[in-house]
């Protein structure tokens, strides 16, 4: 057996063990409408989905349309988001986007990933998150702190660089896994393996953390 193909079993073994522990992982973040996925996920950076769901609870009922947030003073959205961090880069990123979004397609999100990139605040990440969610369109997959630090702590990567680590994530996981991958691993993290922790011996999938 080739190191490559070793590595695919070591991958298909890790994946049946956070299937069992996660059927049902999926996205935390609430929302209504494409356009409000949109919005919570660029919120999301750097933030916990609780308090996004907390600030987006208010914002998403202050603004109901996508025109809402073309009308919308940057310095009341900036203060209308503050709590998520980052906010003022966050807000003019979002209603740039808005803008984009109403002129270049008319108000509707586009279902490409092609295109999703080109809207202010996307990266893959973003874009993988919305297209999954939204449209059922899986092109890769979706690489947040949670994934990339596991990722590499269970030796599926040695990449620090989010293209790279979906890249080679893609290369082990069938497609068809990609899209719940995600959120199967997010779930692992926090329920079992959070940041600071440096002791893994007490956790379910223990057996795949790579020794050093």
């Amino acid at each position: 057996m080739t190191y490559k193909e070793e590595k695919v079993k070591r991958a298909a073994a890790l994946l049946m063990g956070l299937k069992k522990l996660f059927p049902k992982a999926g996205m935390m973040l609430r929302y209504r409408t494409p356009w409000e996925c949109m919005v919570a996920v660029q919120l999301s950076a750097q933030c916990t989905d609780k308090k996004v769901n907390e600030v987006t609870a208010t914002l998403f009922k202050k603004y109901r349309t996508l025109d809402d947030y073309l009308r919308a003073r940057p310095r009341d959205f900036e203060k209308d988001i503050y709590q998520t961090g980052f906010y003022r880069n966050k807000a003019k990123n979002i209603l740039a986007a808005a803008k984009m979004v109403k002129v270049k397609w008319h108000g509707t999100l586009p279902r490409t990933m092609e295109e999703m990139l080109t809207i202010p605040g996307v990266a893959r990440k973003t874009a993988n998150v919305v297209l999954g969610n939204v449209y059922g369109v899986v092109e890769g997959i979706a690489v947040d702190t949670h994934v990339g630090r596991l990722a590499r702590q269970w030796g599926l990567t040695r990449h620090t660089d989010s293209k790279k680590i979906e890249r080679d994530l893609m290369e082990l996981f069938p497609k068809r896994e990609w899209f719940a991958l995600t959120y199967r691993i997010i779930e692992y993290g926090r329920a079992y393996s959070p940041a600071r922790k440096k002791d893994h011996s007490d956790e379910p999938l223990a057996s795949f953390y790579r020794t050093r």
